[in-house]
């Protein structure tokens, strides 16, 4: 298959994990705490990548490690948390739409850090996906007081870790093989999260029926969300560019909404606003 082909299906494929993986998260937060949820997200994603493919990090030369690890702390073991802790108090579709930020996270950090060109309309579509996002945000509180809005800052961090990690990858592991980076990566968070998951009393509770039926969610989270979809986005990274590889945030709230909207969750007309500004936004800011 081109290559040129192969992007699109692979990019359509990351909409399509990622858009679900927040419903998951909401599903998870049902019987298990914010830790809890994250340490096991990159547990289950670990315990799948050692079994199918734990010869690859023989391909990962010495000197890439440090930039590995770097990876692994901003593209997973961060955002992980973070997320889990937004979701305890914002909606599953309000944080997919927030998490396309990304790619103009991507842009700003590339142009300020890693020396990628930039155009007027570049620029134009950073401040105006900024201004989609505080519509969205101010919109949220507004009509959900019930929600802590300041969550959705933990989002807007994340997606700057993210936007640090695809720049990373691009700029120092273009030369490692996908899986290997993928399988690095959990193998450095697996004794970080098993820590923290120990610390969280996770063991104490792990036999009550709503800690087992949110488990089984974040394990179709961890292997498929987490371990598949990595591998996926860092050969998508490597065909392509950063911020092609950012922009299936195009799409993934498409699914996220959809999701959250079977769930019960509304979406006011300024959030919806806010959401398409956020989205022409991206449009300009990855325009060539």
């Amino acid at each position: 298959m081109e290559s040129k082909q192969l992007k699109w299906i692979l990019l359509a494929v990351l909409s399509l994990i990622w858009g679900s993986s927040f419903i998951l998260i909401k599903r998870g937060l049902v019987g298990l705490s914010p830790l809890q949820l994250g340490s096991l997200r990159m547990l289950f994603a670990a315990s799948f990548l050692v079994i199918v493919a734990f010869k690859k990090i023989t391909l990962i030369p010495l000197g890439k490690w440090k930039f590995i690890a770097l990876t692994a702390l901003m593209g997973t073991f961060i955002p992980a948390f973070l997320f889990a802790l937004a979701q305890s108090e914002i909606d599953s579709s309000i944080s997919a739409v927030l998490n396309s930020l990304t790619p103009l996270n991507t842009l700003i950090l590339g142009i300020l850090f890693f020396g990628m060109a930039f155009q007027r309309s570049h620029l134009m579509g950073v401040l105006i996906g900024l201004l989609g996002s505080s519509v969205l945000i101010l919109s949220g509180a507004a009509n959900h007081p019930e929600q802590n809005y300041f969550y959705a800052l933990f989002v807007v961090v994340a997606t700057f870790c993210y936007a640090t990690n695809v720049n990373l990858i691009k700029k120092y592991l273009s030369d490692v093989n996908p899986i290997s980076i993928t399988v690095g990566n959990f193998l450095v968070m697996v004794i970080p999260a098993l820590v923290i998951l120990i610390s969280t009393g996770f063991f104490q509770v792990m036999h009550k029926p709503e800690v087992q039926h949110s488990v089984m969610f974040i394990a179709i989270l961890g292997i498929v969300g987490t371990g598949i979809a990595n591998i996926l986005f860092f050969k998508l990274i490597q065909m392509t560019s950063p911020v092609f590889a950012s922009s299936s945030a195009y799409l993934f709230p498409i699914v996220a909404i959809f999701w959250g909207l079977l769930d019960g969750e509304t979406l006011s007309f300024v959030q919806i606003v806010g959401a398409a500004v956020i989205l022409f936004g991206i449009y300009l800011s990855s325009k060539k």
